[in-house]
């Protein structure tokens, strides 16, 4: 976990009681809220609260796919989905990052093939999240 973090990130921690106005600035409403950031500022991702090395790693990686997409950047997008999906199949992150998969790569080609099959995916291994719901639309 040390060189993902090490390799894509550069953690910086603020302390809630030592910098109260840090954590007010960041709009951080409970602990840890981890905010994935470009170097101008602009926010990409957050989460908040503690979680398991496993589903921690799944949300980091889906975070760098979400920054790429919103960079345009969709085929780096579509790699970062999909390695969430394969490395952490069991974490809540994975049927999101299948659905964002699906996006990426439609944003990519201009065809709607993938949003089918990320819908057909997401229909067969996660029934019953919100993101087979959201891909629904995609299958009819």
């Amino acid at each position: 976990m040390q060189n993902f973090i090490a390799q894509n990130f550069i953690p910086v921690k603020i302390h809630i009681k030592e910098k109260p106005q840090d954590f007010q600035r960041f709009k951080a409403e409970w602990t840890p809220t981890l905010i994935l950031a470009e170097p101008d500022g602009t926010e990409r991702f957050r989460f908040s609260g503690f979680l398991p090395a496993d589903d921690f790693l799944a949300e980091l990686q889906l975070g760098l796919g979400k920054a790429a997409f919103s960079r345009g950047q969709f085929e780096e997008a579509k790699r970062d989905f999909d390695a969430v999906a394969k490395d952490h199949p069991q974490s809540d992150a994975a049927p999101e990052a299948i659905y964002w998969a699906g996006v990426s790569a439609y944003k990519q080609s201009g065809k709607p093939d993938p949003l089918k099959q990320a819908g057909e995916e997401l229909r067969k291994k996660y029934p019953v999240s919100e993101w087979a719901k959201k891909s629904s639309v995609w299958l009819n």
